[in-house]
């Protein structure tokens, strides 16, 4: 029986039913991902730690759960800090989560998402997919440890 999210992590869809309220636009092309290299992995997690230091004081105890949680459900872990993004690996798997602070979220990205079951609500590119979280009690949800324990299964970016 796959977990429900809260009312506040599933996204509410809508569509214009009257043609004047559609707004056509073109697309950005999406540069090729051989232009984007990933980060070189470390074992050590000091690089990790001086990251969540200097992320918005707000954010940081939501930060502080979501390394902890990550670290403690996937064994053998790897780490990089890239574009000031952390980066969550395994050797096998590439890199299988990165997490990103804005000034008021934490987006939560599984490289391998669109393969979950069920997957998060965010992205539609790639095999990519994102949770936006903006209080701690959303970083607790279930269904994020749920996403983490699969991300250890699932191949990410290599």
């Amino acid at each position: 029986m796959p977990l429900r999210l809260s009312a506040d992590l599933v996204p509410i869809l809508t569509s214009a039913t009257d043609s004047s309220e559609r707004v056509c636009a073109m697309k950005k092309p999406r540069k090729p991902s051989t232009s984007r290299k990933p980060p070189v992995p470390s074992d050590s997690h000091a690089e990790i730690e001086d990251w969540i230091n200097r992320v918005m004081p707000d954010l940081n105890p939501m930060v502080k759960h979501l390394d902890k949680q990550i670290r403690k459900m996937l064994n053998g872990l790897q780490y990089a800090i890239k574009w000031k993004k952390a980066y969550y690996g395994l050797p096998d798997l590439g890199w299988i989560i990165e997490v990103v602070a804005y000034d008021v979220s934490v987006n939560v990205v599984f490289l391998g998402g669109a393969d979950f079951d069920p997957p998060p609500p965010h992205g539609d590119t790639d095999r990519s997919r994102y949770i936006k979280l903006k209080t701690l009690e959303e970083a607790k949800a279930p269904q994020i440890r749920q996403w983490i324990e699969q991300a250890g299964r699932v191949p990410g970016w290599k």
